[in-house]
């Protein structure tokens, strides 16, 4: 039986922006290997595979190179999904069975707000390379269980950067987060995010990356509720707010494509 598979743009309230992924929702488990395969086929950032389990779902993530521990998109993705489709009821919470542990997602008017693990980075030494490969001087260098995070000076060096991706995929580490203070009071503070060693050069909006980035500006700005801007191409808004060790991420989503697996 064809499988149906749902493209969703999250952390966006309109088609073609926020970061895409593929929903597919399993009659039950599939190899590790086949999910990797569809995950290569669909091309996106992320691609989730759920199996509905008596206490929610089990939830993977895969991009087209590897399956990966946490993705925030991708379970913004599933909860929209969930929803929209009718597999769980319209003020039923999300409840998703991971490799990060239990994720909950609720709706909040036409925001979705998800509960994630805080990923707090600790001061490191950088990469050797890690400068040049950014392109940039680096005011700030941290380091958490995925990635490295790497304050610059400004948005517009943010914006300005052109990364050498061969040298950041040589970097033992999920991908690197890039973080400045916006020019701008509309958002708390701005991103980019960079995961050539996962087979994404530039993801558009890392729900995860925001895992880091809401305890790391709490610090700074004496804030513990924010909003955040990823400035991609696409671009995407994510709303944080620190529970303990917890933060909740805020964020929208629309379906822009339905399909069928058939392989």
């Amino acid at each position: 039986m064809p499988l149906s598979i749902i493209q969703v743009d999250a952390f966006t309230a309109k088609p073609f922006a926020g970061n895409p992924a593929a929903v597919c929702v399993l009659p039950a488990p599939r190899e590790a290997s086949w999910m990797q395969n569809v995950a290569r086929e669909m091309n996106l950032s992320e691609t989730a595979f759920l199996v509905r389990q008596t206490d929610g779902f089990d939830l993977r993530w895969f991009t087209p190179a590897v399956e990966v521990a946490l993705c925030g998109h991708a379970t913004l993705a599933g909860a929209h999904v969930l929803w929209e489709c009718g597999y769980i009821k319209p003020d039923q919470q999300a409840r998703f069975h991971t490799r990060s542990g239990l994720l909950t997602a609720d709706r909040r008017g036409e925001w979705i707000e998800m509960d994630f693990p805080v990923k707090a980075e600790e001061a490191a030494e950088p990469p050797v390379r890690l400068s040049e490969a950014l392109g940039a001087a680096m005011q700030y260098v941290g380091r958490n269980q995925f990635e490295y995070i790497v304050e610059v000076e400004s948005e517009s060096v943010l914006l300005g950067l052109k990364p050498n991706f061969t040298l950041l995929s040589e970097i033992p580490v999920r991908g690197v987060i890039v973080t400045a203070r916006p020019e701008t009071e509309t958002y708390d503070f701005v991103s980019r995010f960079f995961a050539p060693a996962s087979g994404v050069n530039e993801d558009p909006v890392t729900g995860s990356a925001h895992c880091c980035l809401a305890p790391y500006w709490a610090r700074r700005l004496g804030k513990t509720e924010m909003t955040g801007y990823q400035a991609s191409a696409r671009g995407g808004v994510v709303r944080v707010r620190l529970n303990g060790d917890r933060v909740m991420l805020g964020g929208q989503a629309v379906t822009v494509l339905r399909g069928e697996l058939l392989g």
